[in-house]
C-alpha cells in the first residue's frame, strides 16, 4: 500500500465564520482532511456553543460540545462592528480558499461579507452557506435551530411507536447532516476550481438536509398515492418495514432484528403461534404488531447472547443493543481506534472522537484541543500582515 504522509487538503485555508454546530461540523471534517481552519469569533464570548452545555461538565471554561466540534482549529477574535477588525478579516479572506458562514439570511449582507462581496476580493473563493430554511419563503426569518427544523421536516413522524406522537431524534441530526452536505459541496467545488480556476457558492439548509435524509421513505410516499406511513404500535424501528423489524427485550437486555422471513424466524425460535403467517408476506405488515408481540414474548425468555448463538449461525440479521460502556469496551470498537486525547497549553485535556475517514489506510491524528477565544489572533495578524 502506498502511504501518503501529507493529508489530501494540506495547504488549503478555511476561514470559518460559523458558530453553533452545522458550520463548525463542516469545518471539522475539512480540518480532519488536512485543511487549516481559522475560526472567527467575537472577542466578548466567542462562539455561542462555548456555553451550549449537554451536561454540567465544563472543561477549561467551555462546554464539551464546543471542544468536540472545534478541536485543532485556530481562533481569530474579530469585532465585526469594528472597522479595523473587519478590514483585517477581509484581508484574511483574500488569502483563503474556503469561507463558511451560517448567519441568518440578511445578516451577512449587512456585514458586507456575502458571496458577491467576497468574490470581488477573492474570485477563486469557495464560499459555503448554511441557513435554516433557504433564502426564500415564509420560514426564512425563523430560527434555524435543529429541533425546530426537525419539527418542520416531517421526520419526527418516523420515530417511535404510533401511539407516541412525533418523536425527535436524540441528537442534533439536522445540524450534522447539513454540515456533512456542505462539506461534500465544498469538496466538489474545490475539484472544479482545480480544473477551471473558478470559485463557487455552495449552499444548503437544515431543512434541505433533513428532507434529503428522508429520500427513500419520502419517495415511497410521493409515488404511493401520498399515503402516510403508519408506525408500528409495538417496538417500532421503521415506519414502513414489516415484522419482525424492530428492537426486542430479552432476559438481560435488548436485541435488534432486521429483515427476516417470518417462517425462518419462527422455526429458529420455535414459535408455533407464528404458523398462520408463514406463507403470507402481506400479513407481515398488516399484522405487524401482533407478530412482533408474539416474537417479543419468546425473546424475553432467554438472554441476548443465547439468541445470538441461535440466530447468527443461521445468518439472521440481528445485533445486541449496546450502551456506550459496552461499545467502548468491545474489541470491534477498539480496533477502529476512534478515540484520541487532545490538549492545550493551559492544561486542558479532553478525550474525544477521531475522524471517521481513513486515507491510505491511516486515520488522521491531532493533539491540539479547541482554542481559547482569540488564542491565535496575534500570530495570524503577524503571519498574514493584517
Amino acid at each position: 500500500m502506498t502511504v501518503h504522509a501529507t493529508p489530501p487538503l494540506d495547504g488549503l485555508m478555511v476561514v470559518d465564520l460559523s458558530q453553533f454546530l452545522s458550520g463548525p461540523y463542516c469545518s471539522l471534517r475539512l480540518m480532519d482532511l488536512g485543511a487549516r481552519v481559522i475560526k472567527v469569533e467575537r472577542p466578548d464570548g466567542g462562539d455561542l456553543s462555548r456555553r451550549l452545555y449537554l451536561s454540567d461538565t465544563e472543561i477549561g471554561g467551555d462546554s464539551t460540545i464546543f471542544h468536540a466540534i472545534n478541536r485543532a482549529k485556530e481562533s481569530f477574535a474579530v469585532d465585526l462592528k469594528n472597522a479595523e477588525d473587519l478590514g483585517r478579516l477581509r484581508r484574511l479572506i483574500e488569502k483563503a480558499d474556503v469561507v463558511i458562514q451560517n448567519f441568518r439570511p440578511g445578516v451577512i449582507e449587512r456585514l458586507g461579507l456575502h458571496y458577491e462581496a467576497v468574490k470581488a476580493i477573492n474570485p477563486k473563493i469557495v464560499y459555503a452557506s448554511i441557513t435554516g430554511y433557504g433564502n426564500e419563503g415564509p420560514w426564512v426569518k425563523r430560527p434555524g435551530q435543529d429541533l425546530l427544523a426537525q419539527a418542520r421536516s416531517g421526520i419526527m413522524w418516523l420515530n417511535g411507536d404510533e401511539t407516541q406522537g412525533p418523536v425527535p431524534f436524540g441528537l442534533a441530526v439536522g445540524d450534522m447532516l447539513a454540515g456533512a452536505a456542505l462539506c461534500q459541496g465544498i469538496l466538489a467545488a474545490l475539484v472544479r476550481r482545480g480544473i477551471t480556476g473558478q470559485g463557487s457558492h455552495v449552499e444548503t439548509s437544515l431543512l434541505e438536509a433533513l428532507v434529503d435524509f428522508q429520500f427513500e421513505v419520502l419517495t415511497t410516499h410521493l409515488n404511493d398515492g401520498r399515503r402516510l406511513p403508519r408506525r408500528s404500535s409495538f417496538r417500532s424501528a421503521h415506519a414502513y418495514l414489516s415484522a419482525p423489524y424492530g428492537v426486542y427485550p430479552t432476559k438481560d437486555g435488548f436485541l435488534a432484528v432486521a429483515m427476516t422471513p417470518i417462517a425462518k424466524l419462527a422455526d429458529l425460535l420455535e414459535i408455533a403461534e407464528l404458523a398462520p403467517y408463514h406463507d403470507q408476506p402481506s400479513t407481515w405488515f398488516t399484522a405487524r404488531d401482533e407478530i412482533k408481540a408474539i416474537i417479543a414474548q419468546r425473546l424475553a425468555t432467554e438472554t441476548s447472547d443465547h439468541w445470538l448463538s441461535v440466530l447468527e449461525p443461521a445468518d439472521i440479521w440481528c445485533a445486541k443493543v449496546l450502551q456506550w460502556p459496552e461499545l467502548l469496551d468491545s474489541e470491534a470498537f477498539t480496533v477502529l481506534d476512534m478515540l484520541q486525547t487532545v490538549t492545550r497549553e493551559d492544561g486542558v485535556s479532553i478525550e474525544t472522537t477521531r475522524s471517521p475517514l481513513r486515507v491510505d489506510g491511516h486515520r488522521p491524528v491531532f493533539t491540539n484541543a479547541a482554542p481559547r477565544i482569540g488564542e491565535h489572533t496575534s500570530r495570524i495578524i503577524e503571519e498574514f500582515g493584517l
